[in-house]
């Protein structure tokens, strides 16, 4: 029994028991590795620990200790997400928050104020010195319609526009949704967003992948 099924145990058994994320735990940097960082909602949360399993003893792959949710929150939390240390790939994603409809979507950003937190991001990321990786955004299933309260706009229409805004600006794409596609009746959770283990594994290989990607300090790396 692995560490995280271990805990979620843990926490049904024992009341009051909070789950901690592993995917939250803080990095200590190795010297002479470069730094990686990724941002981007839960789904990010679920392949972060397997992109450090596959970047591991080649990069420090931090992220921040949150779901850094809609292209909103994340104009507001940038800074903080940062830091002060120096990034050699930033990695990043947001799509599902902001394609989010009423009443639950409460940090819903429609198509054209989506392109226009992106553009801004993507100026603030640029300015790290970083080389930016955008992640494209992972399907909904049943055309958007998840139960009456988790309702989304629609999922090409947001990764057109963001595919749009990283093509003008020169930024990498990590098509993420072109990864899992052909996969999601075996790795999708069933009325759901989210992937299992299987289905995380494989969103990680692509970020690994994109990661190493052209990079001098990490080419061939995982490969």
């Amino acid at each position: 029994m692995n560490f995280l099924r271990l805990t979620l145990l843990l926490c049904l058994l024992v009341p009051g028991l909070r789950a901690e994320e592993p995917a939250f735990a803080p990095v200590e940097d190795v010297a002479g590795l470069p730094r990686v960082l990724l941002l981007g909602d839960s789904i990010s949360i679920g392949y972060t620990l397997p992109v450090r399993e596959l970047l591991a003893g080649k990069a420090n792959v931090h992220r921040p200790a949150t779901n850094c949710s809609s292209t909103g929150n994340a104009l507001k939390n940038l800074d903080a997400w940062l830091g002060e240390g120096k990034w050699d790939v930033i990695h990043f994603n947001f799509g599902l928050h902001d394609a989010k409809l009423p009443p639950e979507g409460i940090r819903h950003a429609p198509p054209e104020v989506y392109g226009q937190n992106l553009r801004e991001l993507v100026r603030r990321l640029r300015a790290t010195g970083a080389r930016l990786v955008w992640a494209t955004t992972t399907p909904v299933p049943n055309g958007g319609f998840i139960s009456p309260t988790r309702r989304f706009g629609d999922i090409a229409e947001y990764n057109a526009v963001a595919r749009k805004v990283m093509e003008e600006n020169g930024v990498e794409i990590d098509d993420l949704n072109a990864v899992i596609t052909p996969h999601l009746a075996a790795t999708q959770r069933p009325n759901d967003v989210h992937y299992n283990e299987e289905g995380s594994a494989i969103l990680a290989k692509a970020v690994a992948g994109s990661v190493i990607k052209g990079n001098g300090k990490l080419g061939g790396a995982g490969e």
